[in-house]
């Protein structure tokens, strides 16, 4: 009776330690999120959350008891009471219970995780397909379906507060490197299949409250699904080591009810068509300077800085750069077919034609260069339609 009294001191002894430490140190600054997994707002995510808070409280458990047992040790079997160790070398039962007992606690954590893998890599039928793809430092987004493309970027604020010197101050900024200049749209309770790769290095998608993540490999397309039961704005960012700029890379995610998104796509359709229109028409000066320094600002500063300067040695200059004062022809073939062996991309397929010739523009009259150079969106067209 001793013996079991003093057992259940000790698990006593051991809760209470847990609590102590629950209530001095985490729950005065606890809001619900710091410590634990996020429930996020996918089936899947609930149920890793779910898979997560069981093996939590195994943990719990087998910690009570594993401490229960050291504390009733210490205290039976101290040297103050002359207990003398006992002399034994091998017990065969004692192997077979502390051998059949975590067999039977790992069946019983790999059922549900079981579970969770065939959930996440099983794909029902899906209603509709997004391709992703990464490259430094930003994420491009194509609706197989629908036709319709963009480039998600570092919004200008954050992209101008994480510079050195800039005078911004980045607690000011509102999501401070977590916005983007174009979100991810997708409808609630619909499912999404996606295709993610990657154009030069290893990237990672990864929006927490979706539940899980894929790497994003050149070469290489990984599949994922999900369907969002809940509208709202998600966040997240590329969760690999992708270079220089890695953490500038975020994803927003803003998910409407299904007749909020289909009007949202009629939308772009109606603006991508107002931009082919667009290319076929001379554009002044002003406004392709104008747009240019937008699309510089978005595009083009994370790697040449915003005062043209850029990092050398692996971002050249743009002011006074041979480039920008040389003959426009190179200047671009160069953006759309970028340099192999530099990390200058290939824009070609990525922007506008207005966009990129608005660049253009802008980059060869800006920062010093005053070439007086106007590059027109149907120059560009004809260029890349041979």
């Amino acid at each position: 009776m001793k013996k079991q009294n003093t057992f259940i001191v000790a698990a006593a002894v051991t809760a209470a330690m847990i609590a102590a430490f629950w209530l001095l140190l985490v729950a005065p600054g606890y809001t619900g999120n710091e410590i634990n997994m996020t429930r996020g707002v996918t089936d899947q995510s609930e149920i890793n959350y779910q898979l997560h808070m069981i093996v939590l409280w195994i943990c719990v458990v087998i910690g009570v008891i594993v401490f229960s047992a050291m504390f009733v040790s210490i205290v039976l079997h101290r040297k103050s009471k002359d207990h003398e160790a006992a002399q034994f070398t091998h017990s065969t039962k004692a192997e077979i219970i502390w051998t059949i007992i975590p067999v039977l606690i790992l069946i019983v954590m790999a059922v549900p995780a079981t579970t969770a893998l065939i959930h996440m890599e099983v794909a029902p039928e899906t209603e509709m397909t997004v391709k992703i793809t990464g490259f430094q430092w930003r994420w491009k987004y194509e609706y197989v379906e629908d036709g319709i493309q963009f480039i998600s970027s570092l919004d200008a604020e954050s992209n101008a507060a994480r510079r050195l010197a800039s005078g911004a101050e980045p607690a000011a900024v509102d999501n401070y490197l977590l916005e983007v200049d174009k979100p991810l749209v997708l409808p609630a309770e619909t499912k999404i299949k996606f295709l993610i790769t990657a154009d030069d290095v290893i990237h990672s998608w990864w929006v927490p409250a979706l539940g899980w993540k894929r790497d994003a490999v050149p070469g290489f397309i990984n599949e994922a699904w999900t369907e969002i039961r809940e509208p709202g704005i998600y966040r997240g960012q590329c969760a690999e080591l992708c270079g220089k700029d890695h953490g500038f890379m975020p994803i927003v995610l803003k998910v409407l009810p299904k007749a909020e998104f289909d009007q949202w796509v009629r939308q772009q359709k109606r603006l991508m068509a107002h931009e082919e229109a667009e290319v076929e028409r001379l554009w002044s000066r002003e406004e392709l300077m104008d747009l240019g320094k937008s699309v510089y600002t978005a595009q083009c500063a994370t790697c040449h800085q915003g005062d043209g300067q850029g990092l050398a040695p692996a971002f050249p200059p743009l002011a006074g750069s041979t480039v920008t004062r040389g003959p426009v022809s190179e200047h671009i073939d160069l953006v759309l077919n970028g340099r192999e062996g530099t990390a200058m991309q290939a824009w070609g397929n990525m922007l506008s034609d207005a966009d990129i010739a608005a660049a253009l523009t802008y980059t060869r009259n800006a920062f010093g260069n005053d070439m007086g150079d106007v590059v027109q969106p149907q120059m560009i067209a004809r260029i890349k339609n041979g």
